[in-house]
């Protein structure tokens, strides 16, 4: 079976950073989930309105049709993967064996880092809304985000299984 390492968190968690940086270390492929949104997303998401589970259902099947035409053994996803609804359908839909790896970042950090930086599409103020919807997975791969990129990627490499044979 094919894996699928689904690095998740809100906002400012750091998932495109580590997963980018497992991916590459690992030799995996990469896939940000943020490239999958329609541009009426991002305006809702940019204007100050979350998401609701309506509006993800045409971002995770663009997703989960883009995995699943991978012939890759394992790849990386950075994908908030909030709601119960979005994790069940990368279950359901990627036709691979999900590993969930929650990026855990205090609030005021996480505030911190989304205010740093420029041009992304999330504002802040959407920050309470994502926490409020995270719904983390109870098999999920707790990792605390605050360590250094380099320490998490390495942390990662060693907490995951070896993918299972194909």
């Amino acid at each position: 079976m094919r894996d699928l390492v689904i690095v998740m968190g809100v906002a400012g968690s750091g998932k495109t950073t580590v997963g980018a940086g497992l991916a590459e270390a690992a030799g995996w492929p990469f896939v940000e989930a943020d490239a999958f949104h329609p541009d009426a997303n991002r305006e809702k998401m940019a204007s100050g309105t979350p998401l609701t589970d309506e509006d993800r259902a045409g971002w995770i099947s663009a997703i989960t049709a883009h995995v699943a035409q991978s012939d890759a053994p394992r790849m990386v996803l950075a994908c908030s993967a909030l709601t119960r609804f979005v994790q069940a359908r990368l279950v359901r839909d990627s036709g691979r064996v999900c590993r969930f790896v929650w990026l855990d970042v205090p609030a005021d950090a996480l505030r911190a880092r989304m205010a740093s930086r420029a041009g992304h599409f999330m504002p802040v103020s959407l920050l309470d809304s994502q926490l409020a919807a995270l719904d983390v997975p109870d098999s999920a791969e707790r990792i605390n985000a605050m360590r250094p990129v380099s320490e998490l990627v390495q942390m990662l490499q060693e907490a995951l299984p070896s993918p299972d044979p194909a």
